[in-house]
């Protein structure tokens, strides 16, 4: 547990389907009946908020914190400024009660990861040797050497069970699957 929350990380290399995995994973488990959370580190400046908007008038003029509301959905965008990035245990305290936060990125960080090794990011040097964080791997070919639990990296049901039994999540109902 990280901040609270049960959190597993998705890693690996650019282009290796980090996005892919995580969105097939929250569609698994929230067919399962389970609520879940993702937070995804961005190497890059990103903005939600367009140029000529209400809200990004309000960042411009120099609000440290817009709140932007609709009956749909609310998004609160917080400038740093001059401050660093807040800690990862930080962003989790913010986040509402779920069963399972999902990580894409903070690599560096201790929780449970799985790394994807696929397409040409899989020719990159592998991080589960070096990195014991990394618990298991998701590739279309168990890498040589590799003693990890070792799934396709589309057997989203699979890796969705691995990653419920490592964190002791029992689903609701009895643990429905996506593909039943």
């Amino acid at each position: 547990m990280t901040g609270g929350h049960k959190v597993f990380g998705v890693t690996g290399w650019k282009n290796a389907g980090k996005t892919t995995l995580v969105a097939a994973l929250v569609t698994e488990m929230a067919v399962r009946g389970l609520t879940v959370s993702t937070v995804k580190h961005a190497h890059h400046s990103f903005d939600i908020d367009h140029e000529g908007t209400d809200s990004w008038k309000h960042r411009r003029a120099g609000s440290r914190e817009t709140l932007l509301v609709s009956s749909v959905r609310w998004a609160l965008m917080h400038e740093l400024r001059d401050e660093r990035e807040p800690a990862l245990d930080d962003l989790l305290a913010m986040l509402a009660p779920c069963d399972l936060v999902l990580i894409e990125g903070y690599k560096r960080e201790g929780h449970d990861k799985i790394e994807v090794i696929r397409g040409e990011a899989g020719r990159d040097r592998p991080k589960w040797p070096e990195d014991p964080s990394i618990v298991a791997v998701a590739a279309e070919e168990r890498p040589e050497g590799c003693a990890l639990p070792c799934f396709h990296p589309d057997d989203a049901r699979a890796i969705a069970d691995f990653i419920l039994s490592r964190l002791s999540i029992a689903a609701p109902g009895g643990g429905r699957h996506a593909a039943e």
